[in-house]
């Protein structure tokens, strides 16, 4: 038992340090802060808010979907941008209702000031969005505020329940 609660801290430690997690494969591909499994068709899934960050909450490059017109949004300039421009579809989304337990997960850092689910804290790594070959085919029945990157377009590619929205 003493061996786990020595070898627990170091784990947590050596993450921390490295600054770089691996889902669904072994290693991150180049600098990377958080990689995915490649040709894979799991996106990450944005938060889905009834009521839009304010405060110290409303951290700029904060993405989200806002479940009142239906719409994902971008924290940019403390400003909201919307990044779909038509109402999505959330009829299937159930909304929490219990009370948010904790402060979320921070990779790269300790601590952070933004305040958030999943925070990426890091002046040299980045995220790599899960890679999908054409998603707006591949992916069956995508779940509203899914987000990858179209490998086949090479572009971002973001699902607001209804369509499929493609930046380059």
């Amino acid at each position: 038992m003493n061996k786990y609660l020595l070898v627990l801290p170091m784990l947590l430690f050596s993450i921390v340090n490295n600054a770089q997690v691996a889902i669904g494969k072994a290693t991150v591909n180049g600098d990377g802060l958080l990689d995915f499994l490649d040709n894979t068709t799991n996106g990450i899934l944005l938060p889905i808010v009834t009521t839009l960050p304010t405060g110290s909450a409303a951290t700029n490059g904060t993405l989200l979907m806002d479940f009142s017109d239906k719409k994902i949004k971008m924290r940019s300039n403390n400003q909201w941008v919307e990044l779909t421009k038509t109402s999505g579809d959330v009829s299937t989304v159930t909304i929490n209702t219990s009370n948010d337990i904790g402060q979320g997960v921070i990779i790269g850092a300790s601590t952070s000031s933004a305040s958030g689910v999943l925070v990426l804290e890091s002046t040299q790594k980045a995220l790599i969005l899960p890679k999908i070959y054409k998603p707006h085919l591949n992916v069956i029945n995508p779940y509203p505020g899914m987000i990858c990157y179209d490998t086949y377009n090479n572009c971002l590619s973001v699902f607001n329940g209804s369509h499929w929205y493609f930046w380059k």
